[in-house]
């Protein structure tokens, strides 16, 4: 069966917004975006639609180059689909943009999301509650609780995603390989890590 493959975009963009949502979660690549190709041209979400007004949010298409973006902290991930599954997805992502201005940011879900009280909306989403109701279409991912519910780190710990970049956005494709090597490095440290405590382990006992 030919697999396709999407992008799962995490960041820490700064906002207020962000750093609210950070005292609650924990987390903080509390922004998560999908996009469809390598060079992420192509990364949708929900959130500003004028970067400098808070209260501007709903469905977008980002730009990772622009002032607003580039410097954030990330981490990239692939997500394997079934090519019926990317294309299910691709048309809601298509049914969203042409219909973009129908969309608003769920600033009251978001309330919802934070205070464990379930809101239904029309239209409106946080990005999270937005990646999940589309990764709802794949049979590999799991989710457990309701999409109004879902964080980034919900996402980001399914089974499936893998890592292939992570550091400040701007930089990605400038040295994407670079940074994969270093993800390889950063692998084989903590399995040497694993297997010193296992050594110690057993010379104590």
């Amino acid at each position: 069966m030919h697999e396709r493959i999407i992008y799962i975009l995490f960041m820490d963009t700064g906002t207020y917004l962000s750093r609210l949502i950070h005292l609650y979660t924990k987390q903080s690549l509390n922004h998560v975006s999908i996009a469809f190709d390598k060079e992420l041209t192509e990364v949708y979400s929900f959130g500003r639609k004028r970067p400098r007004n808070p209260f501007s949010g709903g469905f977008v298409r980002e730009d990772i180059r622009s002032k607003y973006l580039r410097h954030a902290r990330c981490a990239l991930y692939t997500f394997r689909l079934t090519e019926a599954e990317y294309e299910q997805i691709r048309h809601l992502v298509s049914q969203f943009e042409r219909n973009k201005d129908q969309y608003r940011y769920n600033f009251l879900g978001l309330l919802g999301f934070l205070f464990r009280i379930k809101i239904k909306r029309k239209r409106a989403f946080f990005c999270s509650q937005f990646v999940a109701t589309l990764l709802r279409h794949s049979q590999s991912f799991k989710l457990t609780k309701p999409t109004c519910f879902t964080k980034p780190e919900d996402i980001r710990c399914q089974e499936g995603m893998t890592l292939i970049y992570q550091g400040i956005l701007g930089d990605y494709d400038r040295q994407p390989m670079m940074v994969n090597e270093e993800i390889v490095h950063m692998k084989k440290a903590s399995l040497m890590f694993l297997l010193k405590n296992k050594v110690r382990e057993m010379v104590m006992r």
